[in-house]
């Protein structure tokens, strides 16, 4: 069975960094498309930050420059660096991947979180100013 796990969450402060990890087992993170999703309070879940297979990101605008997605095919471990944390990043952080072999997500679903079909269960993120 495909498991994701995600680690790291914390709570820090305005202009602080965390890396959040999703570690996958029954999944190799080298062959799909996995992505980082969050969802506030009474928000919509959110897409982060997306990788495909090749190692090629994709980012939301409000994160551009300030967070990095990647993975380690070694590890089979995904990553979120997070640096320049503000209060709005306030959020549970998920970690997702789309199972499908030979499945093409295209670049423009890959923020949508239809387009994944396993999640993990997520890891809280707080930031105070």
């Amino acid at each position: 069975d495909v498991q994701l796990v995600e680690s790291g969450g914390g709570s820090v402060q305005v202009g602080g960094s965390l890396t959040l990890s999703c570690e996958a087992s029954g999944y190799s993170v080298s062959k799909g498309y996995m992505a980082w999703f969050r969802q506030a309070p009474g928000k919509e879940r959110e897409g982060v930050a997306a990788i495909d297979t090749a190692g090629m990101p994709t980012c939301t605008y409000s994160v551009k420059d300030r967070f990095t997605i990647s993975k380690d095919n070694v590890k089979n471990t995904l990553y979120l660096q997070m640096n320049s944390l503000e209060v709005e990043d306030t959020a549970m952080y998920y970690c997702a991947a789309e199972l499908r072999p030979d499945y093409v997500l295209q670049v423009r679903n890959r923020l949508r979180p239809n387009g994944y079909n396993r999640w993990g269960r997520g890891t809280q993120v707080t930031v105070s100013s």
